[in-house]
């Protein structure tokens, strides 16, 4: 046992917040700590942003939050890219960091087109900045799904309503009421079998023929967000 360590720090470790020495006082790279502290396009002043593209998740009443504003330009041979990115957040560092980092891939080298933008991945930010704690994960999807809330928006406002994806829970536990979204909640926040999942939602416990799907999708999820 490294002697360097109290048994308090260890308790937070488990939390993979915390460095586990004490001559590191941040868990965080530095680029992470870089976003945190000197956040990219973080917008100031809404003043000029009232014909942009709105993104909005989570409620500040509930915790964390994030608002997005995009502008999309459409080029003369019909690539829609994303000129400008501008994010607001109630969230934590990681939040804050992630969406950061993202408003700086949408928006470098001219603008990426939506479809691209689309296809980002969290594990892509993630990549970018160096990574991330474990049970900090979840925390990187709220940029990710205001940015798609935003090209939604975008597409409601251009006409392109073909375009248009309505998220909606799919129910998956017809007993307890519990849905896709709660079983990739549960996965975000770190239960990788369906033991944790079980732990957190009780999925299965009231209608077990459900759980061969509840699997799938906790491979579905874990492919997703962690590449695994």
């Amino acid at each position: 046992m490294n002697n360097s360590v109290t048994p308090a720090t260890n308790d937070a470790r488990k939390g993979d917040v915390v460095a586990p020495t004490k001559e590191k006082g941040w868990f965080y790279t530095d680029t992470v700590k870089d976003h945190f502290f000197h956040p990219k396009n973080f917008l100031e002043d809404e003043a000029g942003y009232g014909d942009a593209y709105l993104g909005m998740v989570g409620s500040p009443a509930c915790g964390d939050a994030m608002k997005v504003w995009l502008k999309i330009e459409k080029e003369a041979d019909g690539t829609e890219r994303i000129k400008d990115f501008k994010w607001k957040t109630f969230g934590c560092a990681s939040a804050i960091a992630s969406t950061s980092m993202l408003s700086v891939m949408v928006t470098e080298n001219g603008g990426m087109p939506i479809e691209a933008a689309l296809a980002l991945r969290p594990q892509d930010i993630m990549e970018r900045l160096g990574g991330l704690p474990a049970r900090k994960v979840h925390c990187s999807v709220l940029g990710d799904k205001a940015l798609r809330s935003a090209v939604m928006d975008y597409y409601r406002k251009s006409g392109q309503i073909d375009k248009v994806e309505v998220e909606a829970g799919r129910l998956i536990d017809k007993v307890l009421k519990i849905t896709d979204h709660d079983i990739e909640e549960a996965v975000l926040e770190g239960a990788d079998t369906l033991e944790k999942v079980q732990a957190r939602t009780k999925v299965g416990t009231g209608d077990p023929s459900c759980i061969p799907e509840v699997e799938n999708l906790i491979r579905f999820y874990k492919e997703k967000y962690f590449g695994a």
